[in-house]
């Protein structure tokens, strides 16, 4: 029953991972990539983890452990709620305890004693992938968005969970206390696997859009704008603010910088959404922030109230003043003030 089992999720893995890979351009290359990696380890943990291995009987191919997959699916949890565009390259150091379970399992092939700084390593290895797994779950639980994999990451976080128990336990010499063997967490395991790689093989064929997160289509993809032009707009925009002060006007309009600069207003906005990453109101509304930051210092201005201050730097109201400045400090006024003293 688990060689059938192995054999259907490998083949439905193999059309996922083909799917997928075809239509790699419709999603967001981080959160792809790291999907595509959790789904190959998973393949690879079905090949030739353990004893069940597909090929080759009672032979542990330990290069696909299924470490690698918990790894990969807390980065791809983690990138997936921040929504990060870009892959931090330090985040390659999650993957060093598994270079580090790997040199252990090296270690017990060249050395056949069973030795005690060995076990040792792997018991906090084992502890290092059970907080990774803890973090998925919280990954989870605090998601409001309710991601399609969360159905099948639950009871397979719960699975490895008492797998790394079960480990620990017969490293620490304590396997009578064993929740279940290893063939019977190999067998739960595929199956949930089998249903996950149904699910998304289901998901493909039907257009589901939630498989990952996808590509924004630029309303700017017909622009006219060349590099060069682009970057000219770039500094004429950041000189406007840096060296013209422009944002002290409390009454500045996109129009007004568009006249002012000899810019069509669709140009500032393109060149300010796609380029600069930001969008009119919280570009004037950072130089006016910083300008009131560098005011406050100035001792001359204790005289002012804070709102006196703001109103001079270009905001109209206390409420958007306050709600502008905690955005971009993660403080109020009041409180940056009181740290400057």
């Amino acid at each position: 029953m688990l060689y059938t089992i192995q054999i259907i999720a490998l083949i439905q893995g193999i059309f996922v991972l083909f799917i997928l890979f075809t239509n790699r351009k419709d999603y967001k290359k981080t959160t792809f990539w790291l999907l595509f990696g959790t789904l190959i380890s998973v393949l690879l943990y079905i090949l030739g983890d353990d004893k069940n291995n597909l090929f080759v009987e009672n032979t542990d191919w330990f290069l696909f452990d299924n470490t690698l997959f918990v790894t990969f699916l807390f980065l791809f949890f983690k990138y997936y709620k921040s929504e990060r565009e870009k892959f931090i390259k330090s985040n390659y150091l999650f993957f060093l305890p598994n270079i580090f379970y790997l040199i252990t399992e090296v270690l017990e092939i060249i050395v056949p004693k069973e030795n005690l700084n060995i076990e040792i390593l792997e018991v906090l290895l084992e502890l290092t992938f059970a907080i990774y797994l803890v973090l998925i779950l919280h990954s989870v639980f605090t998601d409001k968005r309710r991601i399609w994999i969360t159905y099948f990451v639950i009871p397979i976080v719960i699975l490895f969970v008492f797998s790394c128990i079960n480990d620990i336990l017969k490293i620490i010499g304590l396997k009578e206390l064993s929740f279940f063997s290893n063939q019977n967490f190999n067998s739960y395991l595929l199956l949930i696997v089998a249903f996950l790689f149904y699910f998304i093989s289901f998901k493909l064929l039907s257009n589901g859009g939630d498989i990952l997160p996808k590509n924004e289509i630029s309303k700017y993809k017909n622009s006219n704008l060349n590099t060069k032009r682009i970057e000219q707009y770039k500094t004429d925009l950041i000189n406007s603010m840096e060296m013209d002060r422009l944002y002290l006007n409390g009454k500045l309009s996109i129009q007004d910088v568009s006249d002012q600069l000899n810019i069509p207003k669709q140009y500032i906005s393109e060149v300010l959404n796609e380029h600069m990453k930001t969008n009119f109101q919280d570009f004037i509304n950072k130089y006016r922030v910083e300008e009131f930051i560098k005011r406050l210092k100035k001792d001359q201005n204790n005289q002012f109230t804070l709102l006196g201050i703001a109103t001079e730097v270009g905001f109209n109201s206390k409420s958007s003043f306050y709600a502008i400045f905690k955005k971009i400090k993660g403080i109020t006024p009041t409180q940056f003030k009181k740290e400057l003293a």
